[in-house]
C-alpha cells in the first residue's frame, strides 16, 4: 500500500507541490470562494485525499451535509481519481485510507468553537483522533464570523492543524480590484491563501486571490474537471 498511495500522490496534480508539503502550514487557514454548485466540497475533499495517501488525518465538519453524504463524496472522488490513474487494489488502497478521517457534523446554530474543543477534546483525549488537518464545510460567513474564526485560529494553533472553509458567494456580490469578495474583507487578514472557482465551458478554473507567490503558481494552471469535479 505505501507504493501505491506514494505512486498516487507524485501522479496527482496536488502532489506537485511534492509529498511531504501541504499548501498551507499547521495554524493557517485557506478559504475556497464559489457560487452555489460550482464545486467547493469537491475541491476541498480532493485536498483531504492528498492529505490522508500521505498517512496524515483529516477532521471533516460539515454544517449541510448528513455523515453519510460527506462519505459518499470521498468515496467517488477517490474511485474516479484511482480510475484515471489505473490504480490497482483501489478498495484496498481506500480502506487504508479511512482511519485518517473523521467526519463530524453540526447544525448551523449549533456550531461553535467552544463545542468543536469540547468534541475535539473527546477525541484526542481518548487517542482516537487526532487532526493535521481541518474542513469546515458550510460555515456561514457574516457579521459576527470574525470573532468564531479568530478563536478558531487560536485552537489550530494549540492543536498544530490547519483548516480549509468553503465559502459561498453571490452571483451579484461585489468584488473589488484586489479581487477578495466583499464578504472577506473585515476577515481577509484570518486567512492565508484564498482561491475562487469559477465555472468556464468545460472546465472550473482556479484563481488564487491571495496568497504566496509560491504556492499561488503551482496553483495556477490547475482547474476542475466539470463533468468528474477531478483536478487536473
Amino acid at each position: 500500500m505505501i507504493m501505491l498511495k506514494k505512486d498516487l500522490i507524485t501522479r496527482h496534480p496536488l502532489g506537485l507541490q511534492g509529498d511531504e508539503t501541504d499548501i498551507i502550514s499547521k495554524g493557517e487557514f485557506g478559504a475556497v470562494l464559489s457560487r452555489a454548485g460550482v464545486g467547493k466540497t469537491a475541491f476541498l475533499v480532493q485536498l483531504a485525499i492528498n492529505t490522508m495517501l500521505r498517512n496524515r488525518n483529516v477532521l471533516h465538519i460539515s454544517m449541510n451535509d448528513p455523515v453519510d453524504k460527506i462519505t459518499l463524496w470521498y468515496k467517488e472522488l477517490f474511485l474516479h481519481l484511482a480510475q484515471r490513474h489505473a490504480v490497482e487494489e483501489a478498495s484496498q488502497l481506500w480502506e487504508s485510507l479511512l482511519p485518517h478521517r473523521f467526519i463530524m457534523t453540526f447544525k448551523v446554530a449549533g456550531f461553535s468553537v467552544p463545542r468543536l474543543r469540547e468534541r475535539l477534546a473527546d477525541l484526542t483525549g481518548q487517542n482516537i483522533f487526532h487532526p493535521d488537518m481541518v474542513i469546515v464545510d458550510g460555515l456561514k460567513f457574516n457579521e459576527s464570523t470574525k470573532e468564531c474564526l479568530a478563536d478558531l485560529k487560536s485552537l489550530a494553533g494549540e492543536q498544530s492543524f490547519h483548516a480549509w472553509f468553503s465559502v459561498h458567494t453571490h452571483r451579484d456580490e461585489e468584488t473589488p480590484q484586489d479581487g477578495i469578495p466583499s464578504r472577506l474583507i473585515d476577515i481577509e487578514d484570518l486567512f492565508d491563501i484564498a482561491l475562487q472557482l469559477q465555472p468556464a465551458e468545460t472546465d472550473i478554473h482556479i484563481k488564487p486571490l491571495k496568497g504566496p507567490s509560491k504556492i499561488i503558481s503551482g496553483l495556477t494552471h490547475l482547474t476542475l474537471d466539470a463533468s468528474s469535479m477531478l483536478i487536473k
